[in-house]
């Protein structure tokens, strides 16, 4: 018998390090970036261990530099002994300048924000998804809700059905 040859599956690396997902619940996402961050040498380390939150973090436009707030990076014990660690500080993100102007001309116009979605790695790069939005009003979330459980029921119908 000749022999076959296995075929490896490579399990699919996830190079994300934290989702906000409660952006997507309070806002209704219209565009979004890739930016990049400039880190210090602590935090890359803490965001290989995964202490980050990515919760009310939203993006800053001044002087034509957008800069990333809120953002709570915890800084390891043993990273960070000889340097004087502050987890909320502001980071600059790292954009073309038509990006920031884009991004600029909609955040003046009312309603709209410019948030963070998520933290990824991009080959040996921390990229962050941020996104320019509208808030959602408490009806809104409302229907998400119900829209999300109807599609749960339907997939719970189908699955029963087939069995």
């Amino acid at each position: 018998m000749p022999a076959m040859a296995k075929s490896k599956k490579k399990p699919q690396n996830d190079n994300t390090i934290v989702q906000n997902k409660k952006a997507r619940h309070d806002y209704h996402i219209e565009d979004t970036f890739e930016a990049g961050l400039e880190l210090m040498g602590w935090e890359v380390k803490s965001l290989r261990m995964g202490k980050v939150q990515l919760v009310d973090s939203h993006v800053f436009l001044k002087n034509g530099e957008a800069w990333l707030l809120n953002t709570h990076i915890s800084p390891l014990d043993t990273a960070s002994t000889h340097v004087l660690a502050e987890p909320t500080r502001q980071r600059k993100l790292l954009l073309h300048k038509k990006e920031i102007a884009k991004l600029f001309a909609k955040t003046t116009q009312k309603g709209h924000a410019c948030i963070a979605l998520s933290l990824y790695w991009k080959q040996h790069l921390v990229k962050c998804k941020i996104a320019l939005a509208t808030g959602k009003k408490d009806f809104d979330k409302r229907a998400t809700d119900k829209d999300r459980d109807w599609d749960r029921q339907k997939q719970r119908i189908v699955r029963d059905h087939n069995k």
